[in-house]
């Protein structure tokens, strides 16, 4: 299946957004090609372009809940669930977050972590999206995806800027749906 970018014909906005996020060869390890859309949020016409594509691809869905991994997602998610009238959710990593949460934990390639959420932030039959800046194995959306459905909301869709395609994160998340803006495989 893979991701999808439902734009169709090449939106200019997509060439500008993509053109602006750096490659760091080597970073953090030797093998890795590094995205980094910490260049992106430098560039405020690129970044406005971001967040209005996610805004146009969600204004019309029903959505009540934005949910964004740490730290990352937290840079598109807000901006996101402002302009379409829903709540933003932070999904965060182990003791971040004060009072009672549930958590999730999920496997890296050298090791495990976990990402939780407050009890009582997301209802039953909420529609849910869920950001993140980059796929790259999928596990990560995949935790925050349990997560939610965990308290029997809708996760309708996963959202990131980049994807790592050759990685087949999108494989991991099942039936849910993974939009991406820029794919540079």
């Amino acid at each position: 299946m893979g991701s999808s970018n439902d734009q169709g014909v090449e939106d200019d906005r997509i060439a500008r957004i993509s053109s602006v996020i750096r490659i760091i060869p080597g970073f953090p390890k030797p093998e890795i090609m590094f995205r980094d859309i910490t260049t992106l949020l430098l560039d405020p016409k690129a970044f406005k372009d971001t967040i209005d594509l996610f805004v146009e691809r969600y204004r019309d869905k029903n959505i009540s809940v934005v949910a964004g991994i740490e730290a990352r997602g937290f840079f598109f998610g807000p901006p996101v669930a402002l302009a379409i009238g829903a709540k933003f959710v932070p999904l965060r990593k182990p003791k971040k977050l004060p009072g009672e949460v549930i958590s999730e934990e999920y496997s890296l390639s050298y090791g495990t972590d976990k990402i939780e959420m407050h009890v009582g932030a997301v209802q039953a039959g909420e529609r849910a999206i869920i950001f993140d800046d980059v796929i790259t194995t999928g596990g990560t959306l995949c935790a925050a995806i349990k997560l939610l459905e965990r308290v029997e909301a809708e996760v309708v869709e996963c959202a990131c800027v980049v994807e790592i395609a050759f990685l087949k994160g999108w494989n991991r998340l099942g039936d849910k749906p993974l939009f991406v803006l820029v794919s540079p495989n």
